[in-house]
């Protein structure tokens, strides 16, 4: 093979790989839920499901009553809602605040030792009988007719899990509008595959599933939200997005506390790919293509990135490959202005530090995966910021 020939195959075959990766890939799947009619709840009153609405709490005492409160305002039929509350572990007075909450459609498990959360969804499946199981997190709120909409899906038997969208506060720094801007493209990808199909993965914050569909997922599991309907899919059910079951978190997405939160769930996302390699097997999962797309093409983008770099630098003999040095050269260039003055809020700056910065967390989660041992799974969030949120608590549904 003629030595010139494997530089520009590498250049090539990771820029289109990138392009496939971060462009490609949302605008396929776009087309192809174009081809399909839009699916409609049809749920009627007459048909309301039970839903037990599962809390995993450590250390949660500022929140869990806002928490409760918020899930027991929705516009659901209040005898059909149960909450259970798992302390994991709590060294604070969450179980007491629960406790204090004189409502029989309130319970709490207590566990003097921390676990993690798959251990504590696992603990409170077993205490669940109820026709449908809601996930949710003690910080975010919920619309009153989150319940409801998230519901009327499972008028359909082939409808094993449906999630519902999260509305971050907007940052204020330059990195955190191109992370919010992530997010949403994110978001516009899942309701694009579960238009098709199905998406990959629920929003773990608002997202209900059949009780009959749940297995006990291993306790070290990092990405549960990924994992229980992912197994649900491969069992020939389908999973739903829908974007107006809303929740709500008054925490932006700023570049700190994305790093942290990126990290861990890029080292769920090497977990699951070295757990469950049979998920990329045509004949064993039909969503092998979107879970591969989706999920596991972003965490070899790193690689791409260099490949292209690199086979770059033994080009310049040719004005086309010194230009496209140039231009990454320049990329980044623009990235580390951006991520050196969060002020910077203009595209020109806020895109490649985003994107660098996203790439930088692929590299990051997987070393954290490599180290993580026993405690990986075990989430601590960032402390919340002290700054006044504009986000209403129980927010009102908007019209439709």
């Amino acid at each position: 093979m003629n030595p010139g020939l494997f530089p520009l195959a590498a250049f090539w075959t990771g820029l289109v790989a990138l392009v496939y990766t971060f462009a490609g890939y949302g605008l396929l799947i776009r087309l192809f839920a174009s081809l399909r009619p839009r699916l409609k709840a049809t749920g009627s009153d007459a048909e309301k499901p039970s839903i037990t609405s599962v809390v995993i709490a450590h250390n949660e005492s500022a929140d869990i009553n806002a928490r409760i409160e918020n899930l027991l305002n929705s516009d659901y039929p209040h005898e059909r809602i149960r909450i259970v509350v798992v302390s994991d572990g709590s060294t604070d007075d969450t179980v007491e605040r629960v406790r204090s909450i004189a409502d029989p459609r309130v319970s709490v498990l207590t566990r003097a030792e921390r676990h993690g959360k798959a251990s504590g969804l696992n603990a409170a499946l077993k205490e669940c009988d109820a026709d449908l199981i809601l996930f949710s997190d003690a910080r975010q709120r919920f619309a009153t007719d989150t319940m409801t909409r998230l519901a009327a899906h499972f008028s359909d038997p082939q409808i094993g899990a449906v999630s519902g969208a999260l509305e971050i506060e907007p940052a204020s720094s330059g990195v955190g509008v191109a992370v919010d801007a992530y997010w949403r493209h994110e978001k516009e990808i899942r309701a694009a595959e579960a238009e098709w199909d199905s998406c990959i993965g629920c929003t773990g914050a608002v997202y209900a599933i059949r009780r009959s569909l749940f297995a006990p997922i291993p306790e070290d599991t990092i990405l549960d939200d990924v994992v229980i309907p992912m197994q649900i899919a491969v069992r020939g059910y389908r999973i739903l997005y829908d974007p107006t079951a809303l929740a709500f978190d008054s925490q932006p997405l700023e570049p700190a506390a994305e790093r942290i939160r990126k990290r861990r769930t890029l080292a769920g996302n090497f977990q699951m790919l070295f757990r469950y390699p049979a998920w990329l097997l045509p004949w064993r999962n039909r969503l092998w293509w979107q879970l591969l797309s989706h999920k596991y093409l972003r965490l070899v983008a790193p690689g791409w990135l260099a490949c292209a770099f690199f086979a770059n630098l033994t080009l310049l003999a040719s004005p086309v490959y010194r230009a496209a040095l140039a231009l990454q050269c320049a990329f980044y260039t623009l990235a580390i202005f951006g991520l050196g003055f969060p002020a910077l809020r203009h595209r020109l700056f806020t895109f490649p530090a985003g994107f660098t910065l996203l790439n930088a967390c692929v590299v990051s989660g997987f070393i954290h995966y490599l180290r993580g041992g026993a405690d990986l799974h075990r989430w601590d969030r960032p402390k919340a910021t002290d700054a006044p949120s504009t986000m209403p608590p129980v927010p009102r549904p908007s019209a439709d």
